[in-house]
Order: C-alpha cells, then structure tokens, then sequence
C-alpha cells in the first residue's frame, strides 16, 4: 500500500499537458499536495494564494470565470471549514468548473487533534446541490476518478488520504460517478464503506467468515449523488446493514446509507464512525481507538448482529 496523493498528481499533471486550462491553486500547500512535478512541468499554472483558504476558493472560481480548470489542494480540515462560503457561493451555486481536492483526511493528522482531523466535512459539503462527492478506496479507482472529474464540466469534491491505501483492490468494472461498486456478497450482513476503510472492510468480512458469517462488502465511492438503487439492491438480501467511514456518523456514509434505506427498503443499520471530537495520537492508534480497524469492524458487526437475531 502507498500514498494516493501521488497517483492524483500525476494524473493531474498528464492532463495538464493536453489541456492548457487546467491549473492547481494552494493554499502553501506545495509538500502536502504532492505538487512539485506538476510546478516544475507547468510553472504559470501553479497558483499559490498563501495561507487564505477563503482567497484560495475565491480565486479558483474567477480563473474558472476566466475559462480555465482550476484544481484546488489542500488539507482537507482548512479547506471544507475555513472556506466554505466561498465553496457554496462563490463555486457551487455559480456553477463554476472548479476541483476541490482534500488531500489530508479523517485522522490522517493524529497527534494534532480535533483542530486537524477531517471528520465533518462530509456532512456539510453532502448537503450542497448538484456537487459530486467522490471517495476513491484505492490507486487504479483513484486514476479512473480523476478521468472521470476531468471530463466532468462543474464542480466538485475529491477527498483523498494521507494514510497508505492498497493499489488494486480488483474491483468489478470501472469506476461511475454516482454508482456503488459490489465487492463480494454476504446473506448475513452488508458492510458500505467509503475510502481507505474499503480495504477494512474486506479485511473485517474475512474475519467474520471465520465465524461462519456471510458479510457482503459495498464501496461507495461517490457519496453525492448517492447510487439509492445500488445501496437498496446490496441490502434486499442481508439481514443488516453496517457503514464505515473515518467520519462522523452524522451527515456522511451512514447517514446517507440510513435514509436511503429507510425510504426505499427498511433494515437495521449499525453506523461505524466517530460520535463525538477526536483525540490527539498517532492516526493508526486512533482507528484503532474508534473501531475503524478490521478486528473493530468485525466485533461490532458480529455484536450488532447477535443483538437483532
């Protein structure tokens, strides 16, 4: 497993080469963003606006104005809080050919604490209209999520991790903006999972076949808009539904699983995320805190599913 960072900028970088309207906007984010190849290839189209996250959206809505494809990077706690009128005015509701990339996610930044971790931004960009919200689980769906963003024409969000994902976690056909993706199939449980607790997810399902449950597995990978047929066809033949996500369980994964749910094919629903402000520590030691591992996974849903038996 390695740093999906890498395989945005260069696919960013390569498109840059055919497009000369794509550009990348910073925040003095050049390290974090992994943007040094694609600065030292396209120079004039690297735009660093300083540590000003409202001028840093701001800005990329006038270049889009101005006919260009601006991507803009940054972690994702500065980006999704500090500037999040400018994304609903200045980018969504003017529907302007804007890239929002959150390059540092969920607990990727343990040790400091509440301040730095992304576990929010969900539930506040998912309420946005017409604003794709893409989570890709690992390096090949992250390339085929680029492509698909660059041939999008309007904005959107792309959350990324710092933390290591696999490089090929052989999934089923190709990414679609707007589709879920089955991984396996379970008669017990179906596990929906965004990002990089994909991979955790099928860990979790192999430890739970061990105790001879069934547990199907479900990446979501575009939480807006939410694929409710895909969620409601991977549920109709499991007993319970779980969600994990390295997020609040309000306003993401779980809570958009849960009403799709409720509306179109009513099950019981074991939510797996945060339920109040994170700690500082290391990013791995606190997935483990919260449950976001594979044996927490398994526990839980085991436990969930001996209490509705």
């Amino acid at each position: 497993m390695s740093d999906v960072r890498d395989i945005f900028v260069r696919e960013l970088t390569l498109a840059a080469e055919q497009d000369e309207r794509i550009s990348a906007v910073i925040n003095d984010s050049l390290s974090s963003s992994r943007l040094a190849e694609f600065a030292a290839r396209h120079p004039s189209r690297l735009y660093n606006v300083g540590i000003a996250e409202q001028n840093l959206v701001g800005f990329a809505a006038g270049l889009a104005a101005a006919g260009q494809h601006p991507w803009v990077c940054s972690a994702t706690c500065f980006l999704s809080y500090r500037a999040l009128e400018q994304i609903k005015n200045d980018v969504v509701y003017s529907r302007h050919n804007v890239k929002l990339v959150g390059n540092t996610t969920g607990l990727d930044y343990g040790p400091l604490g509440a301040t730095h971790h992304a576990l929010e931004d969900l539930g506040t960009l998912r309420a946005l209209p017409n604003f794709p919200i893409v989570i890709p689980a690992d390096h090949k769906e992250t390339e085929e999520a680029m492509r698909a963003l660059l041939n999008y024409d309007g904005p959107a969000y792309l959350r990324l991790y710092r933390t290591k994902v696999p490089e090929d976690l052989q999934m089923p056909g190709q990414f679609e903006l707007g589709k879920v993706r089955v991984l396996n199939q379970g008669e017990d449980c179906v596990i929906f999972a965004c990002g990089a607790m994909v991979v955790r997810a099928l860990e979790a399902a192999a430890l739970l076949a061990q105790q001879g449950i069934q547990a199907g597995v479900v990446n979501v990978s575009t939480l807006s808009p939410l694929d409710v047929d895909g969620l409601v066809q991977a549920a109709s033949s499991a007993k319970v539904a779980v969600t994990v996500e390295e997020h609040s369980i309000h306003g993401g994964l779980g809570d958009a699983v849960s009403a799709a749910l409720a509306a179109h094919h009513p099950v019981r629903v074991l939510r797996i995320g945060l339920t109040k402000f994170s700690v500082p520590g290391g990013a791995e030691q606190l997935r483990e805190r919260y449950g976001l591992t594979a044996k927490g996974i398994a526990q839980r849903t085991q436990d969930f599913l001996k209490a509705n038996s």
